[in-house]
This record gives structure tokens, C-alpha cells and sequence, in this order.
């Protein structure tokens, strides 16, 4: 009885733990979401808008992560799932953004670009870490830290398109970029939704 005591305390501080994590996360990502989308729409850079949208995307994640902590492994894969969907739909977004761009060309403001990206990497890299001793855990937290990561990327990414935008007094560059963030979304959907079918199908 004992053991099982303490097997069940055990889960039970996880997934406290595993709360407070997301809880903290989940304010990061919505407060980045608008601070980041409303620089990308003022610095007219697509890839900061899919920066942006990576953001709602992950605070969206961490709120049903949040939801599955204390269910059973056919709903935390159900909620992969889902997340899944979701990281696919901020692709399809971005890859309307893009198609607007190719018809009506705007120059980005390489300066708004590089400032927020940066903001952006260390919000995403706090995220990163709060969330390191989780991620193998279960299916649910090991999808969150597969966001998570990517979001640093994506920073980074923004980053150098700024850095570019300003050496070539181009805007391609930041769509250049957004197309590859958009791939990064894609593969990372993929591969969430793998797991969780894998999941379920044990």
C-alpha cells in the first residue's frame, strides 16, 4: 500500500509541477503573441507575423497542455492531436501572407524586424528552459517542448532576415525566411501528430 502511496504522490507532484510550468509559459507566449504581431504588422515583415502566429499557436498549446496534466495517455494524445492541427493551421496562415506579399510587395522595417526577433529569443528561450525537465515526461509535454524549440528558431531566423533585408534593401529576404518558417511548422505538425497517433494506436 505504501508503494502505491507513493507512486500516486509521486504523479501527483509531476503534474503539479507540470502545471506551474505551463501556466507560467502559456503568459509568456499570449503576451509575445500581441507585443510581436502588433510590431510585425507596424514593421510590415511576413516573417515576424509567423513569429507572431507561432506564438498564439504555442499559448493555444500550453492552455489545452494544461487542460490534459492530470487526464490518462488517450487524452493527452487526443490533445497532441489537436496541437498538431493547430501548428498546421498557423502554416496555412503564413503561406497566405506570403501569397499576398508575391501580388503586393512591401518593404520591411529592418530595424522593428531584428529588435522584436530578439525579444522574442528571450522570451522563447526562458520558455525553453522552464520547460527542459519535462520534456520526456509523456506525449503531452513532449509536444509543448517540440514548440517551444522550434520558436527559437523561428527567432533566429527573423533575425538574420533582418540582418539581410538591411545589407540587400530587399524584401525578400524576410519572405524568404517566412517560407522557411513555414516549412519548420509543417514538419514540426507532422511530427507532433505522428507521435500522437502512435500514441493512441497503443
Amino acid at each position: 500500500m505504501a508503494g502505491c502511496c507513493d507512486n500516486h504522490c509521486s504523479l501527483d507532484r509531476m503534474r503539479e509541477r507540470q502545471r506551474g510550468t505551463l501556466q507560467i509559459v502559456l503568459a509568456i507566449n499570449a503576451a509575445m503573441f500581441f507585443v510581436i504581431a502588433g510590431a510585425a504588422v507596424y514593421g510590415k515583415s511576413t516573417s515576424l507575423l509567423a513569429d507572431s502566429l507561432d506564438n498564439l499557436g504555442d499559448a493555444l498549446t500550453y492552455a489545452l497542455s494544461l487542460y490534459a496534466v492530470t487526464k490518462d495517455a488517450t487524452v493527452k494524445a487526443k490533445v497532441a492531436l489537436f496541437k498538431g492541427a493547430l501548428i498546421g493551421l498557423a502554416s496555412i496562415t503564413v503561406i497566405a501572407q506570403i501569397g499576398y506579399k508575391f501580388y503586393v510587395p512591401t518593404m520591411p522595417i529592418f530595424e522593428v524586424m531584428g529588435g522584436f526577433s530578439l525579444l522574442g529569443l528571450i522570451a522563447n528561450g526562458l520558455c525553453l528552459f522552464l520547460l527542459w525537465r519535462h520534456r520526456h515526461e509523456d506525449v503531452n509535454m513532449s509536444s509543448v517542448w517540440e514548440c517551444s524549440r522550434n520558436d527559437i528558431a523561428a527567432n533566429l531566423s527573423v533575425f538574420v532576415a533582418a540582418g539581410a533585408v538591411w545589407l540587400t534593401g530587399s524584401g525578400w529576404p524576410d519572405i524568404v525566411v517566412a517560407i522557411g518558417l513555414v516549412l519548420l511548422l509543417i514538419r514540426s505538425s507532422g511530427r507532433v501528430i505522428s507521435s500522437a497517433i502512435k500514441e493512441l494506436r497503443t
